[in-house]
């Protein structure tokens, strides 16, 4: 046993020891008290992990040394750890008697972007992505998630005296991509390793340190990728008139496409079309002979979602016909569905966790982000994720006053965490969301 696993077990032991007898009902506050006390002492060295994995990012599915990184940490905890589970990912299991099989996952991939954040510990990291050499950056903040799962776990085995069951770890691949769920579970992710009872993920926002967000039911949007070519016919940039311009075609769907939004969809119901890369041409005065398009296409409800596919169709099939261009190829690429927070779950741990944040312990309305740790769910285990803030509050203070500079949000180059009160906040919240699974069985 580590060092580091060593005092946390030293401390939480003396908590159990003299306030928290093996079989009485859960005691929220003094839990909470003991999982403080223990990460205090021990926090350095998650600190160091998620500054290590913060500099040195890696892409989906590339994701080598980061999978490498956590599975030695688990494997010496005394996780029975399989490595490349859906090509880079991981699965760590540890058994502590009969009960519950409850599953965590975190995400190991990052993003290809420039950080800008100054940091001592920022990333320079650089890497090839879609055949160039890109910057990669956790700005999504899966460095913090690790961190926390990494911690979450030592916490648990120090505690096992307070539950039994299952614990199965998960480090997902390529969730930025929203492909590494999907990849493990075809790789015998709920087949090769127990199907467990339910599922728990977290994820920082731009939020105060110290909240945490939940809700029940539909938690984040579904997303599908969108991928148009319109065709014309090239020509000499001062003779539009002997040429078909898909470029003038491209820019016409690119605006009237939004009438999908705010003209066919019903207002109170959410939708996003977002057009986010546009490649077509080599030089000022020569229209090419093709544009190609892609974007997102966001919704919470299947509706929405049928409605604006149709719509985003018909919209480019009208776009190439009002130019008498060729129809354009259209493809829309399914994604992965809204995150639905399973209602038992959610009650069950939201008791908990009210107990341990009080008023920081809050209803979230859905996030139009999209996440695939909704997939596990499709495959049938009950899931809960939350999420956790990482600014001080005097800095969200001053945003909203108009004293400082806008709060950056995930997948911004300024992305910046304060990592000891959200990995702190990470560890507590998830500890004790386990814990109290394991509770509710023990107590059936």
């Amino acid at each position: 046993m580590n060092r580091f696993i060593g005092s946390l077990a030293a401390s939480a032991a003396l908590f159990a020891a003299n306030l928290l007898p093996a079989h009485a009902e859960m005691d929220v506050a003094q839990l909470k008290k003991a999982i403080e006390t223990s990460i205090a002492g021990d926090y350095p060295k998650l600190d160091a992990l998620y500054k290590e994995l913060h500099a040195h990012p890696e892409l989906a599915f590339q994701e080598v040394k980061t999978a490498a990184r956590l599975a030695a940490e688990m494997r010496a905890l005394g996780f029975d750890v399989t490595e490349n589970v859906g090509k880079t990912g991981l699965v760590a299991i540890y058994k502590n008697g009969d009960g519950p099989t409850i599953m965590v996952r975190t995400e190991l991939d990052g993003l290809p972007m420039e950080e800008k954040t100054g940091l001592p510990y920022a990333s320079r990291d650089k890497t090839n992505w879609s055949g160039r050499e890109v910057f990669v950056a956790h700005s999504c903040g899966h460095d913090i998630h690790m961190a926390s799962w990494v911690g979450t776990a030592k916490m648990l085995l120090s505690m096992k005296d307070r539950w039994n069951g299952t614990l199965m770890f998960i480090a997902q691949p390529a969730e930025e991509i929203v492909a590494g769920a999907r990849a493990m579970i075809a790789a015998g992710l709920f087949t090769r390793f127990p199907k467990p009872d339910i599922a728990l993920a977290l994820h920082d926002g731009p939020f105060s340190h110290g909240t945490v967000f939940y809700r029940t039911g539909v938690g984040s949007s579904a997303a599908d990728g969108l991928e148009i070519t319109f065709h014309g016919r090239g020509g000499h940039g001062s003779a539009p008139h002997t040429t078909v311009d898909p470029v003038a075609i491209a820019a016409r769907f690119i605006v009237d496409v939004q009438g999908v939004i705010s003209r066919e969809k019903d207002p109170t119901e959410f939708g996003v079309v977002t057009i986010g890369a546009i490649h077509g041409g080599t030089a000022g005065n020569i229209i090419p002979d093709s544009v190609q398009l892609s974007g997102t296409i966001r919704s919470f409800k299947p509706e929405v979602r049928a409605k604006m596919h149709a719509g985003i169709e018909r919209t480019a099939k009208a776009a190439a016909a009002m130019s008498g261009a060729p129809a354009p190829d259209i493809r829309i690429l399914e994604g992965t569905k809204p995150i639905m927070n399973d209602p038992d779950v959610v009650a069950a741990i939201a008791e908990a966790l009210k107990t341990a944040f009080g008023d920081k312990f809050r209803v979230s309305p859905p996030g139009t982000a999209s996440e695939d740790f909704s997939e596990f769910a499709g495959a049938g285990v009950p899931s809960m994720m939350f999420n956790i803030g990482v600014y001080d509050q005097e800095r969200i203070d001053a945003a909203r006053n108009g004293d400082g500079p806008p709060i950056p949000s995930n997948h911004s180059p300024l992305f910046a965490p304060v990592p000891k009160p959200t990995i702190e906040t990470g560890v507590t919240a998830m500890t004790l969301a386990v814990l109290s699974w394991f509770d509710k069985a023990r107590r059936k």
